[in-house]
């Protein structure tokens, strides 16, 4: 099998936090409709100033202005890419992040993220601090022919639209002449409310251009009810389409990727167990098989 996108020759860490690249904020925009929980926002840097570049799956840093409680500089935080290595404007000089804000309570008190606040607030024209890129656990594989499950939750969808993008954007088509998707990308997407669906005009355009090979199932918690009448997450969706899930796993060419907060680990692990259980399998022994064949991909955070 092809190995991914040869991993010798991805780019890492070309920018180390000592000396980040300076790029400048060209878009900085909300993906929510109305009635949405929290803020997400999809944030474009310019890299024309420099040697950044990158491929589908990678992450980069980002060290946000400014100084933490002992008057150090905040440390980076680390960001899947959202766009293709040509950008979103095909010109291969910028970088796009989809970022949602942190926000917690601790003591009866609203804390927010320091970096996602910093980037969800952050001004077009603004110069951010950014690293890397760094990762190679994400890469899609170089064969046209792959089949690549996505397992997504909130701005986990970063890299999926990346590479969605690559796949099935006209655009990203025609700046590719090496490479042609044919193969079957089936996105599974978890938020709490549909207004908390992300690039769904594109995911939706896709469906519509792509119909033999692009496949699209929503979990939406908070509206929807699983089989025992609970909220509807990921993972129920996962075992509901066990049987075709694990028909595609069985064939070499499937690659599955998972990004999201690490919660939803536990629970996909306990569906991909009972689905496996029921065609005879061991979970326990195929997922480390999976990942040693560089077919089972992780990043939560």
């Amino acid at each position: 099998m092809t190995p991914p996108a040869s991993h010798a020759s991805v780019p890492v860490n070309l920018y180390k936090p000592k000396e980040p690249y300076l790029g400048t904020v060209l878009d900085n925009y909300s993906l929510l409709d109305e009635g949405a929980i929290g803020r997400v926002n999809h944030i474009t840097f310019d890299l024309s100033e420099g040697n950044l570049h990158y491929v589908e799956g990678q992450s980069i840093g980002i060290i946000p202005d400014g100084q933490d409680a002992n008057g150090k500089p905040h440390k980076l935080r680390l960001y899947s890419i959202a766009s293709s290595r040509h950008g979103d404007n095909l010109e291969d000089k910028t970088v796009s992040l989809c970022v949602r804000q942190l926000q917690y309570e601790k003591d009866g008190e609203t804390i927010n993220g320091v970096c996602s606040s910093f980037l969800c607030d952050i001004e077009p024209g603004s110069k951010v601090k950014i690293t890397g890129p760094v990762g190679k656990e994400m890469l899609l594989p170089a064969d046209e022919e792959a089949n690549v499950i996505m397992l997504a939750t909130g701005t986990g969808i970063a890299p999926m639209r990346a590479y969605l993008r690559r796949m099935f954007e006209p655009g990203e088509r025609a700046h590719n002449p090496d490479y042609a998707f044919r193969g079957k990308a089936w996105l599974f997407m978890g938020v709490p409310k549909t207004p908390n669906l992300l690039y769904e005009d594109d995911l939706q355009r896709y469906l519509s251009e792509y119909p033999d090979n692009f496949r699209y199932t929503t979990a939406i918690s908070r509206e929807q009810e699983n089989s025992k009448g609970g909220r509807m997450y990921i993972q129920d969706r996962v075992l509901e389409h066990a049987d075709e899930i694990f028909a595609l796993i069985e064939d070499p060419k499937t690659h599955v990727y998972m990004c999201g907060l690490k919660g939803m680990e536990p629970g996909i692990d306990e569906a991909m167990a009972a689905a496996a259980a029921a065609k005879g399998l061991d979970w326990s022994t195929l997922r480390p098989q999976l990942k040693k064949a560089d077919r089972w991909h992780v990043e939560t955070y």
